[in-house]
């Protein structure tokens, strides 16, 4: 038994039920904002991520057999759920990421909005109706459910992540295991303790925390589980592309991006000066999302790079709701942000502003990085090519909208884009060329919408995309009928 004063322990969510890991092992959940223990988490094996599918296997029919309005209904509740305790939900993400009260909050109403709206997807499984060559035949398509859905999380937006993948998964008729991600293991629970609070059946969604190698590699290796969907790092998107695809499951991956934001020489330089702040900075520039490639024109680059560190400096940085950002998930993430910005020095880089962790007395003990500036560099340059995920971004100058285009595809990543300008013809050039799965006009490299798919080409990404309607693709297959009838049997 727990005594008074020691961290919560975090158990999996397993068939309705809260279970320790089989081994009994735990692993340390560590406070971003001043390092001290959080909790204790269930580390989980091969045999609990094998006892989750089970139980998800177990229910599956019997969530399938649900009409999807029915099961539309029960995730209305579960939203409804979350909006309920929407504040004990935005407490453990401030809690667990170190982002502010107010910040965590409005990721808690973003994922409470996406529930609405897939549960809504229940009254608009679309199939087709369509015609055919030959007389007294009618062709259809109708979806179905994959089955097991194994679903696996950055901690990045940590309810927003989990509302992404469940949703979806479960409109369509599937069984989940969500791998929660070792860095906000309490979200998850509380999700899990809301859904389970509703009608939903018992196995339907299944948590399992632990470490990547140990809990999520079982997972994606799994026969039993139809469907893997994966945010996170290129690299271990690569291993689950192999590993899953190898075996024919069906696979979506939402991985990384280096995003480029062009400021032209025609732009509102002022909300442009706003949207580079907020893409590069807020979230401790831990997104996938974030603008960490801001291309400048020549004619106003010198005003602009000014105005941008002055900018920099008068970032808040801390907890309160009144703070711009907070700290890096954790300690190995902080030291490999410090560890690119030294050997970009190393290699040439100017540091204009940051660079340092923070070290004064109010954040000290926590993972803190200052809002970091760089300039010349290339653009085949390490700290170009490669997601930093945190509060670092890089200045380019180009002469003319030619070169920024050619810039902004000069990467190995294509999530998303920005452009700031007021010329109309330039804004419609960029959204079609730029290389990316997100384009956006006078404003951030980030701000998705839950009707609307998101997703990359190139590294980002293997071509799903998920939310909106498009995410059904994922979690559903697509079943052909046809019909013949026998018109003298009327």
């Amino acid at each position: 038994m727990r005594k008074a004063g020691e961290p919560p322990e975090i158990p999996n969510w397993m068939g309705g039920h809260e279970r320790a890991a089989i081994s009994g092992a735990l692993f340390d959940k560590f406070n971003p904002a001043d390092g001290t223990l959080m909790s204790r988490v269930a580390r989980s094996g091969a045999e609990d991520v094998r006892a989750a599918v089970e139980a998800a296997k177990t229910a599956q029919p019997g969530w399938a057999d649900v009409t999807p309005v029915r099961r539309g209904e029960v995730l209305h509740d579960i939203a409804m759920g979350l909006k309920q305790r929407r504040e004990e939900m935005a407490r453990m993400v401030a809690t667990e990421t170190g982002k502010s009260f107010k910040d965590a909050l409005g990721e808690t109403d973003g994922a409470i909005a996406l529930g609405l709206f897939m549960a809504g997807e229940g009254q608009r499984l679309y199939g087709r109706t369509l015609t055919s060559a030959v007389r007294n035949k009618f062709p259809m398509t109708i979806r179905q459910p994959v089955g097991v859905a194994g679903l696996i999380i950055p901690a990045n937006t940590p309810i927003a992540n989990v509302a992404w993948k469940v949703f979806p998964a479960l409109i369509c008729g599937n069984a989940a295991v969500l791998k929660a991600s070792e860095d906000t293991p309490g979200t998850a629970w509380v999700f899990s303790s809301i859904a389970h609070d509703s009608e939903l059946p018992p196995g339907v969604l299944n948590v399992v925390n632990g470490y990547g190698s140990e809990a999520g590699a079982p997972l994606v290796s799994n026969q039993d589980v139809g469907v893997v969907s994966f945010t996170g790092s290129t690299a271990v998107g690569r291993q689950i592309a192999t590993e899953a695809g190898g075996r024919l499951a069906k696979v979506s991956l939402e991985l990384g991006g280096k995003n480029p934001l062009v400021v032209c020489d025609d732009a509102d330089l002022d909300n442009a000066l706003k949207w580079v702040l907020l893409s590069a900075f807020s979230n401790a520039g831990q997104r996938c999302a974030s603008g960490s490639r801001i291309i400048v024109f020549d004619t106003i680059y010198d005003q602009f790079r000014d105005s941008l560190i002055k900018g920099i400096r008068k970032l808040r940085i801390g907890t309160a709701d009144e703070d711009d950002f907070g700290p890096v998930i954790n300690e190995r993430q902080l030291r490999s942000m410090l560890g690119a910005i030294e050997r970009a020095q190393q290699a040439g880089a100017k540091l204009l502003t940051g660079g340092e962790r923070i070290t004064d007395d109010g954040h000290g003990s926590g993972f803190y990085l200052a809002p970091t500036l760089i300039e010349n560099v290339e653009a085949d340059d390490e700290i170009s090519r490669s997601e930093l995920f945190g509060p670092v971004a890089c200045l380019y100058r180009v002469k003319d909208f030619s070169q920024a285009l050619s810039l902004a595809n000069d990467s190995p990543y294509g999530l998303t884009a920005s452009i700031h300008t007021r010329n109309v013809h330039r804004a419609i050039q960029f959204t079609q060329f730029v290389e990316a799965g997100v384009a956006v006009v006078n404003g951030g490299t980030f701000g998705s919408e839950p009707h609307m798919p998101f997703g990359g080409l190139k590294q980002s990404g293997n071509g799903s995309r998920e939310p909106g309607t498009e995410a059904l693709d994922i979690y559903s297959n697509l079943k052909a009928v046809y019909i013949n009838t026998d018109p003298e049997q009327v």
